[in-house]
């Protein structure tokens, strides 16, 4: 008996030998059961009383669900990596101290909605003209930083150790997509959905998984998870900021799935660009992600003339050569 005893591991000792076994389905189980719990939590006193769910209570969900990726990215961190993980994913939260150009993918959300915008306003209707609700900005500050404590910081790196830095990405992009689901009817500015629920949805997951990648990009090249929150503040802001107020159920699916088009078109450049480890060929000395705690890639720049690089980036530019652009822009 005593033998047995000896034998068996501690209750605490199995449940880090399965976390570290199957981290990323642990986190994922742990940021979904404390999103969507939460988020019932908020609107429970409505249904049990069988009355209907109002917008001001479905839009409280959402803070409530940002709790979920972060705590569960924190904890998860802390459980598999134990305090030199911690370590780590603070100080890539810190990261700030990167290239300047790697700043303006912030704008790629933005400018691409208005690029989409501004010719349906004038070619199909009015009323997709870009709205300009400017205190929505702060709704992309608060989930770009919440979130992507777990899904740059915990996930990511986890799901990319194979090498396809863009495979990891867009699963992560179709399980991001997933976790907005007890919200979905109330994003976006024409709401309920109704009938075009799916419509919606769909078009609104294939945008959410192409931003995934190229937030994915932006990471790999800079390993800086602040810069992945900011990306991520420059997508919801923006959307919440444009979206137009007077469309239709029907026409917001529709701008939807143009804007996840739009984005698919860049992401597709990307990879041309730098392939499906998503990280500059010029910028590292290997193509296989490192396997250390936390990191995607770990990038040892080449000491090469800034002015040189923006010489052939306005020359690529001119030239209408987009593949080439980035590859300068990169470098």
């Amino acid at each position: 008996m005593a033998n047995l005893q000896a034998a068996r591991p501690q209750v605490g000792e199995q449940t880090a030998t399965f976390a570290g076994r199957h981290a990323v389905a642990c986190y994922f189980a742990l940021a979904f059961t404390i999103s969507w719990l939460g988020a019932l939590a908020v609107i429970a006193p409505k249904l049990l009383r069988g009355l209907p769910v109002p917008k001001f209570a479905g839009l409280m969900m959402f803070p409530v669900m940002l709790l979920g990726p972060s705590i569960a990215g924190i904890v998860m961190t802390g459980t598999v990596d134990g305090k030199i993980g911690l370590n780590d994913l603070f100080s890539r939260m810190r990261n700030i101290r990167v290239r300047p150009r790697w700043y303006a993918a912030i704008l790629i959300p933005p400018l691409t909605i208005l690029c989409v915008l501004w010719p349906l306003a004038k070619l199909v209707s009015p009323v997709f003209g870009p709205n300009r609700f400017f205190v929505g900005a702060s709704f992309g500050l608060i989930a770009g930083f919440c979130e992507e404590i777990g899904w740059t910081g915990f996930a990511l790196p986890k799901m990319a150790r194979g090498g396809n830095a863009l495979a990891a990405a867009a699963l992560l992009g179709v399980i991001w997509s997933l976790w907005h689901v007890p919200v979905v009817d109330y994003l976006g500015t024409s709401t309920p959905h109704g009938p075009y629920w799916l419509r919606y949805f769909l078009a609104f997951a294939a945008a959410m998984t192409a931003m995934r990648v190229l937030i994915a990009w932006v990471y790999v090249n800079t390993q800086s998870v602040v810069l992945a929150q900011l990306m991520h503040a420059g997508s919801t802001g923006a959307l919440v900021v444009l979206s137009p107020a007077q469309v239709s159920a029907g026409q917001e699916a529709f701008w939807y799935a143009v804007y996840a088009a739009a984005l698919w078109i860049i992401v597709m450049l990307v990879v041309r660009t730098f392939g499906k480890t998503l990280g500059s060929s010029a910028g590292r000395d290997h193509d296989l992600p490192r396997r250390g705690r936390g990191s995607v890639f770990q990038v040892d720049r080449k000491k090469i003339s800034g002015s040189a690089n923006i010489q052939s980036f306005k020359v690529s530019w001119f030239r209408g050569e987009p593949i080439a652009c980035l590859r300068a822009w990169s470098l």
